[in-house]
């Protein structure tokens, strides 16, 4: 109780404060890791955290499946057209670029990784944060279109990271012959697979009830929010009887469900921007009270490796992802450097670690994440307004026809938040 009681206190004295905050360099997830980091220094806590792991592990999950559905459920076909559209191409190229590069690189820099663990660790960390940069997606000053593009970017790669980062998961497993072939199928079939038929079966049939019964004008306007996000959690249930992966079938289900409710976006992200907070600020600070206990088992190799998968691993596959767009080298630098790591990567890392399959690299995978994360929460914090006056200055002398001064494509007009 000591845990969730100085949460609690926390999350009100944020709240009273957050405007003021919100003109420094004092991010949301800096305060709350913080925190956590403190919270260690009481026995209590540390008791309380060893018996209730399990417990607060599952608030974890449930805030990145309600991320997952409310960001999915604001992409539709038709935000896929265009043929310069920066959302599309860095989350396509650009993120398979990254995986890539930070397989290689994690094999280079920490030496004892396997090509399948470093793809694990490559894919847990590919993931981008918004909420880590949230005052630069609100930022007049950033052109509308880099902001929206990052947004977006921020909204999905999550979701697209969870496939790639089981699929390694289960080739490392069968390299070391821990179940052999069997683990990859049951991967493919069990978790990827049904997981998928989970989030179709929910969304598809969820969303056309809930869009048939505001069209009977049968649903009364203040329940429809609460309809929309019982869908996730049907996801998280039907997933735990299948062994089901809870996180792919949110986000196919978020994707699915505009097919039979239009507005299945706005009442999820209304959700998200108001109680979904409240799932991010607890992860953050679970993450504070967790990092404490690694401090010893970091090393330099460790720290280079997060040093370069928020540089190198991040900057040159979006550089090489917005080849041709005409943005100028600032824009495309500024795209680079803000792509934090934050809630998405904490998540799967946990769930990894939680996972049944103990693999050699494991410790190391987890402190790599651990590091970059926390490298992340304050160096894109401590950046994020500094950053935004000399990106400003940069592009001030840019003309109105300058690709930053297009209007958003179809996809970038509706951003979904990380």
């Amino acid at each position: 109780m000591v845990l969730f009681a100085a949460f609690i206190s926390l999350v009100f004295l944020y709240s009273l404060i957050s405007r003021r905050l919100e003109r420094t360099i004092l991010t949301a997830p800096i305060l709350f890791t913080a925190a956590g980091v403190l919270m260690t220094a009481s026995p209590e806590v540390l008791t309380e955290l060893a018996l209730d792991r399990k417990g607060l592990l599952l608030v974890a999950e449930l805030g990145l499946v309600m991320t997952l559905f409310a960001d999915a459920s604001r992409v539709a076909p038709r935000m896929l057209k265009g043929r310069v559209n920066l959302p599309v191409r860095l989350l396509t190229a650009g993120m398979l670029l990254t995986i890539v590069l930070g397989a290689l690189c994690a094999m280079g820099v920490l030496g004892k990784l396997s090509l399948w663990e470093a793809g694990i660790l490559a894919a847990i960390l590919a993931p981008t944060d918004a909420g880590l940069g949230q005052v630069i997606v609100n930022s007049p000053q950033v052109p509308q279109r880099v902001r929206q593009a990052l947004n977006v970017e921020a909204g999905l790669n999550d979701g697209l990271a969870v496939p790639f980062m089981m699929f390694f998961i289960a080739l490392a497993a069968a390299t070391e012959g821990k179940a052999g072939g069997s683990v990859l199928v049951g991967v493919l079939v069990q978790q990827i697979g049904y997981g998928t038929l989970i989030g179709l079966g929910i969304g598809l049939g969820g969303g056309w009830l809930i869009g048939f019964a505001r069209r009977k004008e049968w649903m009364a306007e203040p329940l429809a929010q609460l309809g929309v996000v019982v869908l996730p959690l049907a996801c998280v249930l039907a997933s735990e009887a299948t062994g089901a992966s809870m996180f792919i079938a949110a986000f196919v289900a978020g994707l699915s469900a505009q097919a039979g409710f239009s507005e299945v976006g706005k009442h999820s992200v209304e959700f998200t921007e108001e109680w979904g907070q409240l799932f991010n600020f607890f992860v953050f600070f679970l993450f504070g009270l967790l990092v404490t206990r690694q401090w010893t088992q970091f090393s330099f190799a460790i720290f280079a490796y997060g040093v370069l998968s928020l540089t190198l691993i991040r900057m040159l596959p979006v550089a090489i992802a917005l080849r041709g767009t005409g943005l100028s080298r600032p824009t495309v630098l500024f795209m680079g450097w803000f792509g934090p790591r934050g809630l998405a990567s904490i998540v799967l890392a946990l769930v990894y670690l939680e996972g049944e399959t103990k693999l050699a690299g494991e410790s190391t995978i987890k402190l790599a994440v651990t590091a970059t994360v926390l490298l992340s929460i304050l160096a894109h914090g401590l950046t994020a307004l500094p950053g935004i006056r000399r990106y400003a200055t940069a592009i001030a002398r840019l003309n109105n026809n300058a690709a930053e001064n297009e209007p958003p494509g179809p996809r970038e007009k509706n951003p979904a938040p990380g």
